[in-house]
């Protein structure tokens, strides 16, 4: 079980993964090395399961949000979901109940490249396509 301080820590890590053991220790009140032991521990429990990085892409890209509903037209995901994960402009990727059977928010910087992908994931299915207009939260 988790107790409040490894909840704080594992707050503190989803702001900033690099956080040293020492400045959370300061911040929680354990010293450095009892925090990396708690954060062993998460880790072998399954709590955590990677350290990794949130790239802004619209800081490096000029680009468009956007999202596509798909509809398969198989029941075998498993290809959909490996091209999911080797295509960079998607973001993000859930399985949805409801309309459609994923939804992806994808990122593009130009419509030939909209196009270029919507054409691709047609090889798995048909697909809704929404733009946003604008992010406010």
């Amino acid at each position: 079980m988790l107790d409040q301080t490894d909840l704080k820590i594992l707050k503190l890590l989803e702001e900033n993964s690099r956080m040293q053991w020492r400045e959370i220790g300061e911040l929680v009140h354990l010293t450095g090395p009892a925090v990396a032991n708690r954060v062993q521990n998460m880790e072998k429990i399954g709590v955590i399961e990677k350290f990794t990085v949130q790239v802004n892409r619209d800081h490096f890209l000029k680009s468009s949000r956007a999202f596509v509903t798909m509809f398969m037209n198989s029941n075998d995901h498993q290809p959909f979901i490996q091209f999911c994960q080797n295509e960079i402009i998607i973001r993000t990727v859930h399985r949805v109940s409801g309309e459609g059977c994923y939804l992806l928010e994808i990122l593009v910087s130009s419509v030939e490249q909209l196009d270029s992908f919507l054409d691709r994931i047609l090889q798995f299915g048909n697909y809704k396509l929404q733009m946003s207009i604008k992010q406010f939260k």
